[in-house]
């Protein structure tokens, strides 16, 4: 099998044996890049050039007799609103298309630190607003398992990359599942840590209350290892949290004999797939046969969750956006005739429909007359949806639902109606809400062949119960499988 194809703990001890240099892995993954790039689109920038030199720097110490960190080699994407210094970073739109961050994220600092070999900056829907990879000023990304079809967002061009081989995994941010939709919709594993626990210094604002960074690989341990990597306290962030370094790969797959696993009713009503229910429910049994105990919960306040989400996030959307006014940041339109024509015609040329859009929406929740109506009562309905989570938790040790109510859905489909769009978070966006880690791990294929997944959540700093259960499922079904570059172009026709 192809170096690109390893999972990071393989090529980590094909390493440390010396079966293989980080320069050798290195040239894999990029080799796969020109081969897939022109198809996908999963990449805004790609820096081979640092990314070898990055390479040669772990071969240099370990042939001087180092000790390598677990990391240390493995090609990492790094989604583009996550600051890198010297390299830009544009949230795939407009008004950063010429921004070059002059220090790192706190993730990319500590993947820095553990060696690991970034392999540029993947695309994302615009301002990481979206759920289809869609609105990037530079183009859409593909789903690698089928080029007709999304790869989800906003994350996508990560979760591309990863499925594809173009990455071994990527960070991504999730504001109301946008590490996770596109992981289901991908086939790979998606994590959503609890809020606080990553350091969200140099991620670039969408929604402060909900932005989370998170992690993509194709496995759960692999997943595991990332986040132990970066996840810890950052004074430069007021919201990270005093906690122990995570240690999640030490015993993780061990037997879920006596988990209890929350299955709510109301995530498998309504608009869901019947292909995708019948998944994730084999899934659930999966677990079940192997010793978990499956318990009713009631999660009512989920039908509210979508609607909750999208006011607390646009009003917060349209805070954080205010800076980009053509004077003190960002895009600045050409032969303006006053003040006011400048931050019109800056703003109205700068970002794209779907941004515009939430701005406007967030603009209007917090405007006079309707902060009352709106946006104060959509924060009492979110500590609602945590109250109800935790009430849950006293029956169960964690929750088992479906990652999205379908398998991807076409690259033209749901282009009329937002609210359609906006449908695909409806099983995340509670997460968020309520502050808590989330994982998606793929369960099989729907109907049309394209990948399903479960979503396992659990109470705040979980990660370790949940990533134990979703090995142990990933021990009992194996890894999800990978086209080799014959077939997947074979699949496609080129």
């Amino acid at each position: 099998m192809e170096l690109y194809a390893q999972t990071a703990e393989t090529l980590g001890r094909m390493l440390r044996r010396r079966e293989c240099s980080a320069m050798e892995i290195a040239a894999s993954v990029f080799s796969r890049i020109r081969a897939c790039e022109p198809d996908l689109h999963a990449y805004i920038t790609v820096t081979e050039a640092a990314a070898l030199e990055q390479a040669a720097k772990v071969d240099e110490k370990l042939a001087a007799g180092g000790k390598l960190p677990p990391l240390a080699g493995i090609p990492v994407g790094i989604k583009d609103n996550l600051c890198t210094k010297g390299v830009r970073t544009t949230c795939a739109s407009r008004m950063l298309a010429a921004f070059v961050p002059p220090y790192d994220a706190a993730v990319c600092e500590k993947l820095a630190e553990a060696g690991a070999v970034f392999t540029g900056k993947t695309n994302l829907d615009e301002f990481a607003m979206g759920s289809s990879s869609r609105s990037s000023i530079y183009g859409p990304t593909k789903n690698p398992l089928d080029f007709a079809r999304v790869p989800g967002g906003s994350s996508g061009g990560s979760a591309a990359a990863v499925a594809s081989g173009e990455a071994v995994f990527a960070l991504g941010s999730d504001t109301g599942g946008s590490v996770r939709q596109p992981a289901a919709y991908c086939g790979v594993v998606g994590l959503k840590p609890t809020y606080g626990s990553v350091s969200r210094y140099g991620l670039i604002a969408f929604a402060s209350s909900l932005d989370q960074v998170g992690m993509l690989a194709r496995s759960v341990r692999d997943t595991a290892l990332l986040f132990e990597a970066v996840a810890g306290r950052d004074v430069r962030d007021a919201t990270s949290v005093e906690m122990a370094a995570p240690v999640l790969t030490a015993g993780l797959g061990q037997p879920v004999e006596g988990l209890r696993i929350g299955i709510p009713s109301a995530y498998f009503e309504g608009s869901i797939a019947p292909d995708v229910a019948e998944r994730v429910m084999e899934a659930a049994h999966t677990l079940e046969k192997a010793g978990a105990r499956l318990v009713p919960v009631t999660l009512s306040s989920a039908h509210d969750a979508l609607a909750v989400y999208y006011v607390l996030s646009s009003a917060e959307a349209s805070s954080n956006l205010a800076r980009y006014d053509g004077v003190r940041y960002g895009y600045r339109a050409a032969d303006c005739e006053n003040l006011q024509s400048l931050y019109e015609r800056s703003r109205s040329e700068g970002f794209g429909d779907e941004v515009k859009r939430r701005i406007l929406l967030g603009t209007f929740v917090l405007s006079a007359g309707s902060r009352e109506a709106y946006y104060l009562r959509a924060q009492r309905a979110g500590q609602r949806i945590a109250r109800e989570f935790n009430e849950a938790f006293a029956l169960c040790d964690c929750i088992l639902t479906p990652t999205t109510p379908e398998t991807a859905f076409g690259m033209g489909e749901k282009l009329e109606s937002p609210l359609d769009l906006y449908v695909s978070d409806c099983y995340t966006v509670a997460a968020n809400l309520a502050g808590l880690p989330a994982l998606s791990v793929p369960c099989g294929f729907g109907a049309n062949r394209m990948p399903a997944g479960m979503q396992l959540v659990g109470p705040r700093f979980s990660e370790r119960a949940l990533l134990g259960a979703a090995a142990w499922y990933e021990t009992l079904c194996g890894p999800f499988p990978m086209p080799a570059l014959g077939e997947w172009r074979d699949r496609h026709g080129v």
